[in-house]
């Protein structure tokens, strides 16, 4: 694993700070997924950048990716612990951004 910086604000931005990885999270903080179902629930997101997206993720320890040897494959995302402690980070994130959305409307 490379170093991480002194800051923890960095280290966060680092795992997290890309707009597409905030919005896997949130779809898998419902539960298990399958990537038809992530790609489909993200506008505007590629498959190449979601499966870029989703191996980054897994390699970060956030996400477990599972295959099933069938015909068709199968394959199915889920949220490891790590991944699931960052709910109260996307809660604040979409709290803050219903208050900014109230202030753009007023």
């Amino acid at each position: 694993m490379n170093e991480l910086p002194a800051c923890p604000v960095e280290v966060s931005l680092m795992m997290i700070g890309e707009k597409w990885k905030v919005l896997i999270l949130r779809e898998l903080m419902t539960g298990t997924k399958r990537f038809g179902e992530i790609h489909g629930s993200i506008n505007g997101v590629s498959q190449k950048v979601l499966t870029q997206k989703l191996r980054e993720m897994e390699s970060d320890g956030l996400i477990n990716r599972v295959a099933y040897a069938e015909i068709p494959p199968r394959v199915e995302y889920s949220l490891t612990d790590l991944g699931m402690s960052l709910r109260p980070v996307l809660d604040s994130l979409k709290e803050w951004g219903n208050m900014y959305k109230g202030m753009e409307t007023s």
